[in-house]
């Protein structure tokens, strides 16, 4: 049985967290497969919103077992309170969540780190949530991690003292003005190991082996977006782990050849968190009606996202990279009232146009050239099926789907689940 993914295709905030939600129905396990708590899924649906971090977006589905692979780092801080939260609902989280022994932890000191490394480096910082993601995965490559597994050992107190004290010394070297209390720190850090210690901690890669024989359905959750993605992303400005396609194989321990479908989730129009380039960035009345009717704020951080048209250079890399089979239109409905909209086609680089993403798009080499097509005025988050959609928008959706070569399955309008149309 093959394992479907879902990626996001743009700087992240995509709205993959409602997609999984929607698709759960379909799939006996949703596994995420990188990141940590810098992810901010959202899910809404009977009037409710809930934000998910590090736990997969299908938690809330009786069918399906939840697993957190390999690939993510955890911080049991943040992951006792997301269970906190959940506790309301009466969840057999026991059995409904599943986590990786190979997946790395977060310690306060690697949160320490980030915020260090971040601060010394003034105006050239990169935008990090400010989580401990990336001195976690450094750890990790540097072979000095702590993971899930050691927390089964009677001595992982020791190895988290020993990586802790060295921590301190790099903290000291960076020599910024952090102030903490790191024994307040480590006391929640404990409570929070506690708990994680009441869940099923598991093989995850035989586990997910076993469950392809078996024939069952997975669905593996990709965080962040594609050009976040460390390799292939806008560099230095990415996070610290492959969001693409090939992320799941070794973020879950999934053979190459067993991989089925890719979605692809975009967002109608573009927006990015943080600091680095951003091609067709609206500084106008536009971007600001973008973001107020999208409330474009991180779910994680709450900061406020750059908004502009939609990048279709960038979004066709991020197709070609990842093979997506299908893709997803996200908040179609922000974008209602626009008379024009524009579509970036191709870029001005170094005075020559391309149609390709290249290495560095920062805006001395590189400017946007549009294509306009008419906008729609219609309310669409009261519509629920394909041919209640505008002519202008069917018009604009047959646009990308010619010029990205996949077809656009799904059209979200709006942010409860039921305000999904399939096409």
């Amino acid at each position: 049985m093959a394992v479907d993914l879902l990626l996001g295709l743009q700087w992240g905030d995509e709205g993959k967290g409602k997609i999984v939600d929607v698709l759960t129905k379909n799939y006996d396990i949703i596994a995420r497969f990188q990141g940590g708590p810098n992810a901010g899924h959202t899910l809404e649906f009977d009037g409710i919103k809930h934000v998910l971090h590090t736990i997969p977006s299908g938690i809330f589905h009786d069918n399906a077992v939840n697993v957190v692979g390999n690939g993510v780092v955890i911080d049991p801080v943040i992951f006792k309170k997301e269970l906190d939260n959940l506790k309301k609902f009466n969840l057999d989280i026991k059995s409904k969540l599943f986590i990786s022994r190979k997946a790395h932890l977060i310690l306060p000191t690697h949160r320490l780190l980030d915020a260090a490394s971040e601060a010394s480096k003034g105006k050239a910082k990169i935008g990090s949530t400010l989580k401990g993601i990336g001195p976690t995965y450094m750890d990790k490559t540097g072979r000095n991690g702590m993971r899930v597994g050691d927390l089964e050992l009677d001595n992982w107190q020791d190895k988290y003292r020993a990586l802790a004290d060295k921590h301190e010394s790099m903290i000291a070297y960076y020599d910024v003005d952090l102030e903490y209390d790191l024994k307040e720190l480590e006391i929640e850090f404990c409570k929070g190991v506690e708990d994680l210690k009441k869940l099923t901690f598991i093989d995850s890669e035989e586990y997910l082996f076993q469950a392809q024989r078996e024939g069952k359905k997975i669905l593996a959750e990709g965080a962040q977006g594609s050009l976040l993605d460390i390799d292939f992303g806008t560099y230095p400005f990415v996070t610290s782990s492959n969001t693409t396609a090939a992320g799941a194989c070794t973020g879950l321990g999934v053979a190459p050849n067993k991989i089925g479908k890719v979605f692809g989730i975009f967002k109608a129009y573009t927006t990015r968190v943080g600091s680095g380039p951003f091609p067709t960035e609206l500084f106008d009345e536009d971007g600001k009606t973008m973001a107020r009717v999208g409330n474009e704020f991180g779910a994680t951080t709450g900061r406020p996202r750059r908004c502009g048209w939609l990048d279709l250079v960038a979004l066709k890399y991020a197709v070609q990279v990842n093979g997506v089979t299908d893709l997803m239109m996200m908040k179609g409905d922000v974008l209602s009232g626009f008379k024009t909209l524009k579509i970036c086609t191709a870029y001005n680089y170094q005075g020559k146009e391309i149609s390709h993403f290249p290495y560095n798009i920062e805006p001395e080499n590189v400017t946007p050239i549009y294509t306009e097509v008419a906008g729609w005025e219609d309310d669409l988050t009261k519509m629920s099926s394909d041919n209640q959609l505008p002519a202008t928008l069917n018009s604009y959706i047959d646009f990308l789907e010619k010029e990205l070569e996949v077809p656009i399955t799904i059209v979200s309008v709006g942010p409860d689940r039921t305000q999904t149309i399939h096409r």
